[in-house]
């Protein structure tokens, strides 16, 4: 016996506690380091360069999250219909992939070396689906996602302050971003063996939280048309979020600038470390509900909540009655609270509560898609119409728009769900293909 069989063998026999433990930390560890590969050059100035009239840094941005987008089109058929035995193969071609872009961006001068951060973007969207498909339709998919969830809040600011570390070392602005990465591919190899020895949701889980199966077109397309109004809701609230809390993360460091606590390479990883704690202890109690209606019912509450956050805090900012530093925290702590289940637990008890035998990863590539087109968006208008507006004061209308936005969404698809459980009748749902 292999020592991974083995390894399985025994969380086999520990379908509790332990392997709640195990599963969380492999997917935490496996998506943490993913992010050194994706946002450590955010911590970058680039400082006399630009392109096109605009500032090269959200240049470069803009390309990364365009193949980033483009990515979570291409997922919602890759996703959906990923079966286990390909898993780690795909994980290790694509971070590969996103670490020799890095590389040539560091060789290629500006501004041709635009292409490669878009290249970079291009295999990194497709590794949520990835490491989320090892934990989810388990009767503790909540607290595994949730803990999976915080580490891009923790590795956002963490990989920042590595990659503030590395320039401090005399490396440059354009060679920090691959050495980076390079520091974390031991430790994503050692996380992907870990997801690689879970052994699969047992009896007990296919009957609490439903089977989970690969879903090609024709199935897509039904379940979506299934729900399609509540769904149409939830991906406007997503879209507005995603956008939102991608320009505070592209930004982040300038706008502790603007605040007076940018030379800080630690300001990151304070700030961010607590907003993570916060939400992962708030939405670990969403474990405690058995009933899948009344966890969807409660995570749509908390996404309302988080919404509010974001208004009230920002509001009592511009009226003097928070510091900088209690703003953000505020802000970041609403923005995730509402972010957070929309990267799985919203969905994956979605399925549960319909017991409609399908997967995740086709909902959150469908909602990504659009979240990260928005984020593009958003950059552009920026860029060519508030081009004189600071980030600070972008940040604070935006943190204005989304809360109202959110709150009307997330009340429509409330309303729309609550109305759909009273007339749904499940349905006879074929048998898992062969491979998955």
């Amino acid at each position: 016996m292999t020592r991974k069989a083995a390894v399985t063998t025994w969380l086999e026999k520990r379908n509790g506690a332990v392997f709640t433990v195990y599963a969380s930390f492999a997917a935490f560890a496996a998506y943490f380091c993913m992010y050194a590969f994706r946002k450590p050059f955010a911590v970058a100035q680039f400082a006399g360069f630009d392109f096109l009239g605009m500032d090269y840094k959200t240049i470069l941005i803009i390309a990364q999250i365009l193949g980033y987008m483009l990515s979570k089109g291409i997922g919602i058929k890759i996703i959906a219909e990923l079966i286990r035995a390909r898993r780690p193969l795909l994980m290790v071609l694509f971070m590969g992939i996103a670490e020799a872009a890095l590389v040539l961006f560091a060789v290629v001068p500006p501004p041709a070396n635009v292409v490669f951060l878009f290249m970079n973007g291009l295999p990194l969207g497709l590794i949520w689906g990835i490491v989320f498909s090892y934990i989810e339709g388990r009767k503790r998919t909540d607290i595994m996602a949730m803990v999976l969830c915080s580490s891009f809040v923790l590795a956002s600011g963490f990989v920042k302050t590595v990659g503030k570390v590395v320039m401090n070392w005399g490396v440059s602005e354009f060679s920090m971003p691959f050495v980076t990465g390079a520091i974390f591919f031991g430790p994503l190899l050692a996380s992907l063996w870990m997801l690689e020895s879970l052994p699969p949701p047992t009896d007990e889980d296919r009957s609490l939280r439903t089977e989970r199966i690969p879903m090609r077109g024709p199935e897509r397309r039904k379940f979506f048309l299934a729900f399609a109004p509540g769904l149409v809701f939830m991906l406007a609230a997503n879209l507005g979020l995603t956008a939102f809390r991608d320009f505070r993360d592209n930004y982040m460091a300038d706008i502790w600038q603007t605040l007076g606590r940018g030379r800080s390479s630690a300001i990151f990883t304070a700030t961010e470390a607590p907003i993570a704690l916060g939400v992962l202890i708030v939405l670990a109690l969403l474990l405690l509900v058995k009933d899948n209606f009344r966890a969807l019912v409660i995570n749509h509450l908390a996404i309302l909540s988080g919404f509010a956050i974001v208004g009230a805090a920002t509001l009592l900012y511009e009226r003097q009655l928070l510091p900088p530093a209690p703003w953000m925290i505020l802000v970041g702590f609403g923005l995730f609270l509402s972010y957070f289940p929309f990267n799985g637990v919203v969905f994956d008890r979605l399925i549960a509560a319909f017991a409609y035998k399908s997967n995740a990863g086709f909902l959150i590539y469908v909602a990504d898609f659009f979240g990260y087109l928005a984020s593009v968006g958003v950059l552009a208008y920026k860029s060519f119409f508030q081009k004189s507006m600071t980030h600070v004061d972008f940040f604070i209308v935006a943190s204005h728009v989304i809360s109202v936005f959110g709150i009307i969404a997330t009340v429509l698809s409330l309303a729309y769900f609550t109305a759909r459980r009273r007339t749904w009748r499940p349905e006879r749902r074929l048998a898992s293909p062969p491979g998955a």
